[in-house]
């Protein structure tokens, strides 16, 4: 498969796949395909692991495209303004992403469910107790919302992050949360309670402008049912 990526903040990834070759994303992603490519839709493995995805912030169903006779081609929109990465999996590199981070990825790639091992991660580190494991063997594309920012971080070296900033981390990153020091900061200065701690080593994607952040900003703007 060769890929490339388009369309500067809002980015389509766009495949070129050999006769034979085949593609998964979450239902909705395809944005334009050649004549030639099948779609089939199944759970991508079973009820259960359809089922474990949807707690993972994606669908119960997974689409599989497939270039019969020839050469196809088939491209992947992001949902928001940001950018694409591509990230190759192998066996030994796993990687835990934010919810519905996954876009699409070859055929080789496996998606499942990560739980924080520490509650308070989850609770309160903003990122969500439940995220995406992303394994096996192939290409994968992500979502990122806004810019990308990348860091490798050191065995035992630490990262704070503020809440929802966390795109991706390699699996052999560690997640925990700290309360912010000091009472005045923790109650007047503006960046909530906890922070998000990441411990290498590892790769780790940080995202500029996470989606749930302009969901809050936009709220006092938005019209309420008693406006006239």
């Amino acid at each position: 498969m060769n890929y490339r990526i388009e369309g500067g903040n809002l980015p389509v990834v766009i495949c070129e796949l050999e006769s034979g070759e085949k593609m998964i994303t979450e239902k909705g992603a395809m944005s334009w395909m050649s004549a030639n490519m099948k779609m089939e839709t199944n759970t991508g493995g079973g009820i259960g692991k359809g089922i474990a995805r949807m707690f993972s912030g994606e669908s119960l169903f997974m689409n599989t495209y497939t270039a019969e006779g020839g050469p196809g081609q088939i491209a992947f929109a992001s949902s928001f303004p940001g950018e694409i990465k591509a990230v190759e999996i192998t066996p030994g590199k796993t990687i835990i992403a934010q919810k519905q981070a996954f876009l699409a990825s070859s055929a080789g790639v496996d998606l499942s469910v990560h739980f924080q091992k520490k509650l308070g991660s989850g609770f309160f580190g903003g990122e969500g107790f439940i995220m995406q494991k992303i394994s096996g063997s192939g290409i994968v594309f992500l979502e990122i919302d806004g810019s990308v920012i990348e860091r490798d971080l050191a065995p035992g070296e630490q990262l704070i992050v503020d809440t929802g900033y966390l795109a991706m981390m390699d699996e052999t990153c560690t997640m925990d949360v700290q309360t912010v020091k000091g009472v005045t900061n923790m109650l007047f200065g503006g960046e909530g309670l906890f922070n998000t701690v990441i411990t290498g080593p590892g790769h780790v994607m940080l995202q500029t402008m996470p989606a749930m952040g302009i969901a809050q900003a936009l709220i006092p703007f938005l019209p309420t049912s008693n406006s006239k």
